[in-house]
């Protein structure tokens, strides 16, 4: 049935039941969930202060530490997408006149440096060219000439598809009484990550990547030194609803009222977590490089370039140059209207340059490798 919707008493909106096309989702993010999420998804909602809804909180905290592989108290899902989570570590760690340096190596470093700018920090950053990564020679001589209060790095480069090691980067910041605050977007759930070993002091992520769950509940953890900061503060955080002062008294043994949670973002969110622990950390790691390692030997097979050396790669998001005289977005709008494959076009400087394909969550199986494979002989020319 068709509702017919008068606007402005001049316009009329025709609305029928809703339809969605279904699509593999090989793109940047989101993923798509697995089936055992959106029926979780369909779980009758509580109220967000009633005892089973905390219970529930409490086990995305305790899983959102073993996906993360730390201890931090102060581990929580923020409601709202990734970009509030990044939001979230700067809003709690920057005060105006901290020297916050930035590796941009892609188009998210760039981010942190407008969003900590806007929080009055006083922003260096240092460069490579996307696709590259950072060596700790680099960092060392960069923290020697900034003498930073924050370090930040993007772990996995969204728009590049290069992974910046961090192994010693927080030793480095340690040495030169620093914190480290470090985008895990793209990684969490698909890359080796270990936070406390690390030495990572802030870290954000999102729910519709490699954990498997559609957007809207997003991970933030948070050091005891990087707490203390905090606690030590000369002004109020200026994002009241992402101040950690504030919502650790929700997410902690308080539960003081601070919003209403997306009760049912919350119950996706935890079931994807579980399906996590249940196949276990290490094998949903090995997975996901599995796959790739299965993807890129398919497309170097079709002739296809590669954008980030193997041993940067991400296994949760490949970078494919595309080939001169293609047009790249017409192939995604082909992938798109006639099979309902998306894959991703590239941000900033590799627009027009890469596609961006992503393997990710419940979507890193060999039946999309092979799916995408199968479309792409047929429709890239020969």
């Amino acid at each position: 049935m068709t509702l017919t919707v008068s606007i402005n008493n001049d316009r009329r909106l025709q609305l029928a039941p809703l339809q969605i096309p279904t699509r593999l989702l090989l793109g940047p993010g989101p993923s798509n969930a697995h089936p055992a999420v959106l029926q979780a998804m369909n779980t009758p909602p509580v109220g967000h202060l009633d005892p089973a809804f905390l219970a529930l909180m409490d086990e995305i905290q305790t899983l959102l530490r073993y996906v993360w592989q730390t201890e931090n108290s102060h581990t929580i899902a923020v409601s709202g997408t990734g970009t509030a989570a990044m939001e979230a570590t700067i809003a709690n760690s920057v005060e105006p006149g901290d020297v916050v340096l930035v590796g941009v190596m892609g188009y998210f470093g760039n981010r942190l440096v407008d969003m900590a700018g806007r929080y009055g920090a006083d922003v260096r950053s240092i460069s490579k060219p996307w696709g590259e990564v950072f060596s700790l020679d680099e960092l060392r001589t960069a923290m020697a000439t900034h003498r930073p209060a924050i370090l930040a790095l993007v772990h996995a480069e969204t728009s590049t598809g290069a992974r910046q090691p961090l192994e010693g980067v927080g030793d480095l910041c340690r040495e030169f009484n620093c914190l480290l605050l470090v985008d895990t977007v793209t990684s969490l759930g698909g890359v080796p990550i270990f936070l406390d070993e690390w030495g990572v002091d802030l870290a954000y992520s999102c729910s519709q990547k490699g954990l498997g769950c559609p957007p809207g509940a997003s991970p933030f953890t948070m050091s005891p030194r990087a707490a203390e900061k905090l606690q030590q503060r000369r002004h109020k955080v200026a994002n009241w609803y992402l101040d950690m002062t504030l919502l650790s008294k929700y997410w902690g043994s308080d539960r003081i009222y601070h919003h209403t949670a997306p009760i049912n973002l919350y119950y996706a969110l935890r079931e994807a977590l579980r399906l996590i622990a249940e196949e276990g950390l290490e094998n949903c790691w090995q997975r996901h490089q599995k796959n790739a390692e299965y993807l890129w030997q398919g497309l170097e097979d079709l002739e296809l370039t590669l954008h980030v050396p193997r041993e940067f790669r991400l296994p949760t998001l490949t970078t494919v140059r595309i080939p001169e005289g293609v047009d790249g977005k017409a192939i995604s709008r082909q992938l798109l209207s006639e099979y309902n494959i998306e894959i991703g076009g590239g941000l900033g400087e590799l627009a027009g340059k890469v596609w961006r394909v992503g393997l990710m969550g419940f979507n890193s199986r060999p039946e999309s490798v092979d799916r995408l494979l199968e479309v792409l002989r047929q429709v890239l020319p020969k």
